[in-house]
């Protein structure tokens, strides 16, 4: 079935391919503006935006009645509880608990995860961090940043710092984090710029 109202969660059908819908978005001209991630074969993980006033009625809504169902027959429904988990694993996290960052490659102590937990509480984090030379502020800044990608809240990151610092920034972010900054002090930067899709903390490069 055709239908304007989309939702998210909703699964739809565009251009040959299933998808299911992750955000919706109102465009400045009436429209909507589809957050998707694959479901079928070709696209399977794969995220993309589509409009809806350039697809038009290409987009077609999935019934869920008419969803076949498969059962599951591997010894103790084995396929079903890891599927189900590994759902459970991919969610981002909703409460102000610390989920990840505190588990990096790090002796944290408890003032470095602060400001990780106060910006949890903000709508909106702005956070300065002051401590003096050699407490931690790189921990405390790659805590946090583990914490706001997690969540879906980092996807674009800029480091602003002086030129003898990148190289230490850049492997302390890595070897602890595994968050990949590349830099961009050279002409040759966009050629080397990983995609954002890969960059996650404690996610390898594939």
């Amino acid at each position: 079935m055709v239908v304007t109202a989309i939702a998210p969660g909703a699964r739809v059908l565009i251009r040959d391919a299933e998808w299911i819908v992750k955000r919706v978005d109102r465009t400045g001209t009436g429209g909507q503006s589809l957050q998707v991630i694959g479901v079928s074969e070709i696209v399977r993980h794969k995220e993309a935006r589509f409009l809806s006033e350039i697809e038009g009625k290409s987009i077609t809504v999935l019934d869920p009645a008419e969803t076949e169902l498969v059962p599951d027959t591997s010894p103790q429904f084995r396929n079903s509880r890891l599927y189900l988990e590994s759902l459970l694993r991919q969610s981002p996290p909703t409460g102000n608990d610390l989920w990840i960052g505190h588990r990096a490659a790090i002796d944290d102590l408890p003032y470095q995860l602060d400001p990780a937990l106060l910006a949890r509480e903000q709508s909106r984090q702005r956070i300065l961090m002051a401590d003096a030379v050699g407490l931690g502020k790189t921990i405390e800044m790659g805590i946090l940043l583990s914490e706001l990608i997690n969540r879906g809240k980092g996807k674009r990151i800029l480091v602003v710092t002086t030129k003898s610092m990148m190289t230490q920034f850049q492997k302390e972010l890595w070897t602890r984090f595994t968050i990949p900054l590349v830099r961009l002090d050279s002409p040759t930067s966009q050629e080397d710029r990983l995609p954002a899709r890969k960059r996650g903390p404690f996610q390898g490069l594939s």
